[in-house]
């Protein structure tokens, strides 16, 4: 479990830094992230200060994979104890799952960019991330 408890804190810390860097200004990948329409207008349009709430979000979920595993010492409040694997699980599962339109497996528009990368890289590592968790959950 230590191995997959260190996966997914990897996996969280680069998808936190990369929120920061792109919150910070930084363009490299970011016209590839966004789902655009059919005519490349994007759906929507990430404003600063949300990036950087996803990226410490992002953080946070880093950390609380090592916090509940000792490797930090810190105590969470119960519900958050009990319940924090499953939202951290359902966040993800949902987003690879999609809205049925632009994002996730089932999304009906696949022609642009994000969407390609969305089915090749993006939501196939959203499912990654919710298993493991499930697994870390069932197994801790």
């Amino acid at each position: 479990m230590i191995i997959i408890t260190f996966i997914l804190f990897l996996i969280f810390m680069t998808l936190s830094s990369l929120h920061f860097y792109w919150g910070f200004g930084g363009k490299w990948g970011s016209r590839a992230v966004v789902p655009t329409k059919e005519n490349g207008i994007p759906v929507f349009v990430p404003r600063t200060i949300l990036t950087f709430v996803v990226a410490v979000g992002l953080l946070c979920f880093g950390l609380f994979y090592l916090i509940n595993y000792g490797f930090i010492e810190m105590s969470f409040p119960i519900w958050l104890d009990k319940t924090g694997f499953w939202i951290i699980a359902s966040i993800f599962i949902l987003r690879a799952i999609g809205d049925f339109n632009y994002v996730g497996f089932f999304k009906k528009h696949k022609s642009s960019k994000f969407a390609i990368n969305d089915t090749k890289y993006f939501s196939p590592l959203c499912s990654l991330i919710g298993i493991l968790t499930l697994v870390l959950k069932f197994y801790n």
